[in-house]
């Protein structure tokens, strides 16, 4: 029933004369968008793009375009606006959407260059020089005590505190299980694993199968408290304080029972079929005392072994709370700006909250640099990192790593289509339906993950050499190598760079 006559955002299209009325596309799309009768017959108003049918028609036959029927052209109600009053007005109930938000903000990282060198300071060549991306996640000493061995030599009296080596300062983003399926977990614990660095398992616990690769995660203790317990935090590489997330900075986390299956159930630890709600604030956290409390206790469980993060969303009041963060004790800090994905979050909340990250981890970095306690804490941010270039602008603008979720979804078959939070994901990626499920091959999604891995990190190497720079660390809060083009000087200011020329 479409008793105003709305039209479909997409249209699909089928080529009559190519296709074979095999079904393929019928049983390949998750949302009933096409069903098979004398011909194959598309249903727009089912169509999200997600492009499984274009992908797997053995023809070729079909092809998913923009609906053609044109909307009279309006300076202030878009087409995006129209439909997203119509929708409410027939349901009356908030907005959802997955992945980061679909409006079209200016991506600061877009207006930085990065400064290569030439004659004074000459370039070094990485296919022929040592290039180091090793990076350290963890607490630093404020300084270093040597004694005099037993046999004449220097040894080192400081006890250093647990730290994570990253052999590239890519790392994934918290994802949990339940927002994603067990194959999606397993191919990123696996890749993160051969390629050297970590893993997020979100606040969804660890499945029993991924205890195995304990050393290659971060495991999360969020307000909702999802499957932790002294096995989960005692096999992971580190602990992860989630306080808030860039997608929805503010509110809690909410997976749809219908996700909730037999195996979620148990890792959880709630009943099958109920709704797994974390609620927005941590209910034994209202202040950096609180805050200390726990990350003291999770070292305490963990004999002091494993580093203890922090996790918050970017804010107008990041670098205060930041400064905070460092004091109560936490080993480092992960910032999530608000171009961050989900796999759920009312509209009005991803699409309008938090600022970016660029601006949030300038402010946290120099912020930490004033108040001399910078060295003492890892920083890794998150939140609409897309390509190499975008880590090296990351990390020169203060930050030790960098952390994906959307772009390693991407890289195993994700269209973005926004609908994470159906569960019908037709990839097999954000879904806990078998028969989707088994479509996610793991060896598959492993071996494209760990190929994104080594050319961003190809690439790292390269814009180092470019620089006149043979480590990553040297990069690390370089704002000096940054340069700004389009930009006002206020937001100069904030990010700590230069214009271009100047």
């Amino acid at each position: 029933m479409n008793p105003l006559g709305i039209p479909p955002e997409f249209h699909v299209v089928v080529d009559i004369d190519r296709c074979q009325l095999c079904g393929r596309c019928a049983q390949e799309c998750s949302f009933g968008a096409i069903r098979k009768t004398e011909r194959m017959e598309a249903d727009d108003r089912k169509c999200v793009a997600c492009q499984r049918c274009v992908a797997t028609c053995p023809q070729g036959a079909i092809m998913v375009e923009k609906h053609p029927l044109a909307f009279a052209p309006h300076g202030t109600w878009s087409e995006k606006f129209r439909r997203d009053i119509w929708r409410q007005a027939e349901t009356g109930r908030a907005l959802l959407g997955g992945t980061g938000t679909a409006l079209s903000y200016p991506t600061l990282f877009d207006h930085i260059l990065i400064d290569s060198c030439q004659v004074t300071n000459p370039p070094i060549d990485p296919l022929r020089e040592p290039m180091e991306l090793r990076t350290y996640i963890g607490r630093r000493p404020r300084g270093l005590e040597f004694v005099e061995g037993d046999l004449g030599g220097i040894e080192l009296k400081t006890v250093l505190p647990p730290n994570i080596e990253l052999k590239t300062p890519i790392t994934f983003g918290a994802m949990s299980y339940g927002a994603v399926s067990l194959e999606t977990h397993k191919a990123l614990a696996n890749s993160a694993q051969e390629r050297g660095t970590v893993m997020n398992s979100g606040e969804g616990g660890l499945h029993a199968e991924m205890r195995e690769y304990g050393p290659n995660i971060i495991v999360q203790v969020a307000s909702g408290r999802f499957g932790v317990n002294m096995d989960y935090l005692k096999l992971a590489a580190a602990i992860e304080i989630k306080i808030g997330q860039g997608a929805k900075p503010g509110i809690g986390g909410h997976l749809i029972g219908e996700k909730v299956t037999d195996a979620i159930s148990e890792t959880r630890m709630i009943p099958t079929g109920t709704d797994a709600i974390s609620p927005a604030p941590h209910h034994d956290i209202y202040s950096i005392e609180d805050l200390s409390q726990l990350i003291y206790a999770l070292k305490e469980a963990t004999e002091y072994r494993k580093p203890v993060l922090v996790k918050i969303a970017a804010v107008h009041n990041v670098a205060a709370i930041s400064s905070g963060i460092v004091r109560a004790g936490a080993d480092g800090i992960v910032i999530d700006g608000f171009r961050g994905g989900t796999g759920a979050a009312p509209e009005v909340i991803r699409d309008h909250h938090g600022i970016p990250i660029e601006p949030a981890i300038a402010a946290v970095d120099d912020r930490l640099r004033k108040e001399g306690i910078r060295d003492e804490v890892s920083l890794i941010a998150s939140g609409g990192i897309r390509c190499s270039s975008d880590v090296a602008k990351t990390i020169a603008l203060g930050a030790d790593a960098v952390a994906i979720g959307t772009a390693a979804l991407i890289a195993i078959g994700c269209r973005v289509c926004k609908q994470c939070h159906t569960g019908l994901c037709a990839w097999g990626i954000c879904t806990q339906k078998p028969e989707l499920r088994r479509r996610l091959d793991v060896n598959t999604a492993t071996n494209r993950l760990c190929n994104l891995l080594d050319a961003w990190s190809i690439e790292l190497k390269e814009i180092l050499g470019a620089l006149g720079m043979n480590a990553i660390e040297s990069l690390r809060g370089n704002r000096d190598r940054l340069r700004g083009i389009g930009l006002d000087h206020t937001t100069l200011d904030v990010l700590g760079i230069k214009p271009a020329g100047g």
